[in-house]
């Protein structure tokens, strides 16, 4: 399994940012291997955390090789007042099973 952490300050957004957000997240949770997401915002600095889970570096790949991702990525300048991506791999989950959450199923 692996994680894409995608860790943003926002600019404005417009409408194009709307249709390319809603597009890639729609292409997302119909590729093969996506397992889910959550996001944060810190309430104090704005600041947002998306975090996407796959089950394999090729399914996270294919998302980020696909058009409609290439095309936000090549304007996020437009809308983010700077990133930083984390792609890692997840080697353990766990918990008390209170918690529906896309890595559950990966417990050891």
């Amino acid at each position: 399994m692996y994680s894409a952490t995608f860790i943003f300050d926002k600019k404005q957004y417009d409408e194009r940012f709307y249709a390319l957000d809603e597009a890639i997240a729609e292409i997302a949770k119909q590729s093969a291997g996506y397992l889910g997401e959550e996001s944060w915002e810190n309430s104090t600095t704005g600041r947002i955390c998306n975090v996407y889970y796959w089950q394999s570096l090729e399914a996270l790949q294919t998302l980020m090789q696909h058009p409609k991702h290439l095309e936000a990525k090549a304007a996020q300048a437009n809308w983010l007042d700077g990133y930083q991506v984390v792609i890692a791999e997840v080697i353990r989950s766990y918990g008390d099973g209170k918690i529906d959450h896309p890595a559950a199923a990966f417990g050891h």
